[in-house]
């Protein structure tokens, strides 16, 4: 690799902005906020609207999708017309 044009690739806490968990790893994120990780030490933090920990393809968990609501709806609006 050339010197001087990657990113600084480094350990940095991700936290589910959902759920409130946080989990360390090494990213090339940038970020101005940091937190203080369970070993003592401070890390940037980036804050993710969604992760394994929320997401319901891991999570097991399944909105339920109003099928009835959304033909009624396809139906008020375009039904009537032949």
């Amino acid at each position: 690799m050339k010197p001087g044009i990657h990113p600084e690739y480094r350990p940095v806490v991700f936290k589910d902005a959902t759920t409130g968990d946080a989990f360390l790893t090494r990213s090339t994120a940038t970020t101005e906020r940091t937190i203080e990780w369970e070993d003592g030490q401070t890390y940037p933090l980036v804050v993710v609207d969604i992760s394994s920990a929320s997401h319901p393809f891991w999570t097991g968990s399944r909105r339920h999708i109003d099928t009835a609501g959304q033909v009624e709806k396809f139906r008020r609006r375009y039904g009537g017309r032949a």
